[in-house]
C-alpha cells in the first residue's frame, strides 16, 4: 500500500481537500450549526479549541499515521465538516476512516455518502489498501446507521476502549469493508447517489 499524500479529491458535488489551520473560522462555523461540540458521543472540538483540534490532526499526519481533510458542499460553497484515514498502517495494506463530522444541515445529505465514496476509492484503488476500516462510540447509533448504509460489516465490540470527554468510557463498534467487497459497495452507493429523489 502507498502511503497517503495529501491530495484533493472531488466528485463535482463534494470536495475533500487537504485540512489546514486556514479551515478553522470555516469549521468553528460548521460546528456552531447544531452545537456539535455537545454531543456526548462525537469527538467535536468545542468553540475556541479548533486551531488545537487542527494541529493535532496535522501532527498525525506528519507522523505518518493520519490524513485529515476539509468537507466542501460544493453546492454551497461552503466548508460544511472534516474527515480523514487514521490509524495508518501500510505493513498490513489497512487504514481506517474517521474523526468525520458535519454541521447539522449537511447530516442526512449527499454529502456524507459523496465523502465516503471519495475516501473509499482513494483508498482502494489509487493507495491499495486490502481494508478500509471504521470505529464508532456503542451509544452513536447515528454514526453505526451511516457505516452500515455504506456496506461496511460489523466487526465486533471493542469493550472499556476510549475514554469521552465527559470522564465516562465508551466501548468501540468496530467495522471493516475489505478490497473483495469493494466494488459491489461502490456499485450500490454510485446507484443510491445517482437514482432519482421521489
Amino acid at each position: 500500500m502507498h502511503r497517503p499524500e495529501p491530495v484533493t479529491l472531488s466528485d463535482g458535488r463534494v470536495r475533500l481537500s487537504p485540512l489546514t489551520r486556514d479551515h478553522a473560522p470555516a469549521l468553528e462555523a460548521a460546528a456552531a450549526d447544531g452545537e456539535l461540540w455537545t454531543l456526548r458521543v462525537t469527538s467535536v472540538p468545542a468553540p475556541g479549541h479548533m486551531p488545537a483540534y487542527i494541529d493535532a490532526a496535522l501532527k498525525g499526519q506528519a507522523e505518518g499515521h493520519m490524513l485529515p481533510f476539509a468537507v466542501e458542499d460544493l453546492a454551497t460553497g461552503r466548508v460544511v465538516g472534516t474527515s480523514r484515514y487514521h490509524d495508518i498502517v501500510p505493513g498490513v495494506e489497512r487504514l481506517e476512516i474517521g474523526y468525520t463530522w458535519y454541521a447539522r444541515s449537511a447530516q442526512r445529505t449527499h454529502v456524507n455518502t459523496c465523502a465516503k465514496l471519495l475516501l473509499m476509492t482513494h483508498a482502494f484503488e489509487t493507495l491499495g489498501a486490502r481494508l478500509v476500516g471504521w470505529r464508532t462510540d456503542n451509544y452513536n447509533f447515528a454514526s453505526q446507521r451511516a457505516i452500515e448504509r455504506l456496506g461496511a460489516k460489523k466487526d465486533g465490540v471493542l469493550r472499556h476502549h476510549s475514554p469521552r470527554r465527559d470522564g465516562t468510557v465508551r466501548d468501540t463498534v468496530m467495522y471493516s469493508l475489505t478490497a473483495g467487497e469493494w466494488p459491489e459497495v461502490r456499485a450500490h452507493l454510485r446507484y443510491q447517489l445517482d437514482k432519482p429523489r421521489g
